[in-house]
């Protein structure tokens, strides 16, 4: 046989056209799930919670219980554990929440007083600034948009109970994840021709695989973040850097925007505790810039990016798409739904670039028309 020819069912690669097809997917999915955004926050919870659970599911199912009754355990212990812990830590939380608004005027106070030297430091080296008078321009501002801090939080606290009921979808859907994935797979795969039967296999494990990977990804992103906050803050002496090193990592889920808001929690704290040594403040912003520096060209493309199997290029790249599409959502979603979308699509593009899948497949439909008219 000549060698020069390679056999019908090589594996064929994804080209362009089925990478231009995934990017365009991932935008307009992306696009969609802002509007729904109700919808997609408890579904992913309800995915973290599935990946969470499931190990001790399997242990059950393993020693003789049936999936139905080992989800309903596994998740009825879950909400039994969590209801405790709301129950133990309520009365805490309530006796603490006079000392937390007292807490927070005082930071704020403290990010203010910074603000103010560093503008009024400027306008001393800066005649135009001093003439048009901006440190006191800013301060006005300030002064009349801060306020009572009460007047900021009950928003906030609206807004935190009408998330509240979608919230809670996150365990009832994770209950029917683990009592009902399986099942859901069948139906799925049932509907699927014979012929592209082991490839809609292959893709429902690697669609599973990948949210895994992401999921796990992100854990070792928030790790490395920590770790790296937590050493900085601990060489510069600002108090708890383990707390402020864990609380800035866990908002660095949402790209940047979590980063600012972590990066203005530190800066406030280190103005408070240091207010006769500014430069602290501006030590902790230089910090927070090398993590998100590090963030974005390494630690992300090396954590996530690597779980995914994605180029570290199209891993910033997409972060940056994610944004400019939608908004603080894209950022959240845009690395999730494209590792789904890679799936589905290479997995596609194999489907219609394989000759002897197609070939398979109408012959199939060939033998189906036979059989049906045959005794017509």
């Amino acid at each position: 046989m000549n060698g020069s020819h390679p056999p019908a069912h090589a594996h064929h690669a994804s080209g362009p056209v089925v990478w231009v097809a995934i990017i365009g997917v991932t935008c307009l999915l992306l696009l969609v799930f802002q509007k729904v955004l109700w919808l997609v926050v408890p579904f992913l919870l309800a995915l973290i919670l599935y990946y969470f659970l499931y190990p001790p599911v399997r242990v059950l199912i393993y020693r003789g219980m049936s999936r139905d009754a080992a989800a309903s355990v596994v998740t009825l212990a879950f909400l039994v554990l969590l209801s405790l812990a709301v129950v133990s830590l309520m009365p805490r939380l309530t006796s603490q929440v006079r000392h937390w608004q007292d807490t927070v005027d005082r930071y704020v106070q403290g990010g203010t007083q910074l603000l103010d030297g560093s503008l009024r430091s400027l306008e001393r080296h800066w005649p135009t600034l001093e003439r048009a008078k901006l440190a006191d321009t800013v301060a006005a501002r300030l002064t009349q948009g801060a306020g009572n801090i009460s007047d900021h939080i009950e928003p906030v606290a609206l807004g935190i109970m009408a998330w509240t009921p979608s919230l809670l979808l996150a365990p009832f859907l994770a209950f029917f994840f683990l009592r009902d994935g399986r099942r859901f797979k069948r139906f799925l795969s049932a509907a699927v021709p014979n012929a592209f039967f082991e490839r809609t296999l292959y893709l429902l494990h690697e669609i599973d695989r990948t949210a895994r990977a992401y999921f796990q990804g992100l854990i070792n992103l928030t790790i490395l973040d920590t770790l790296t906050l937590a050493a900085g803050l601990w060489l510069l002496g600002i108090p708890g850097p383990l707390t402020l090193g864990v609380i800035c990592a866990v908002l660095a889920w949402v790209p940047y925007v979590g980063s600012i808001l972590g990066g203005l929690l530190v800066v406030l704290v280190a103005a408070t505790d240091f207010p006769g040594d500014p430069s602290m403040a501006y030590w902790a912003i230089g910090l927070f810039g090398l993590v998100r520096l590090l963030d974005d060209f390494l630690y992300m493309p090396m954590t996530i990016g690597k779980s995914l199997e994605l180029h570290p290029l199209v891993t910033v790249l997409m972060i940056f798409v994610g944004g400019a599409v939608a908004g603080v959502s894209g950022l959240m979603l845009v690395l999730p739904v494209l590792g789904v979308v890679m799936v589905v699509g290479e997995t596609i593009g194999m489907i219609v670039t394989d000759p002897r899948l197609i070939a398979r497949h109408r012959h199939a439909r060939k033998l189906r028309r036979e059989q049906v008219s045959s005794d017509l």
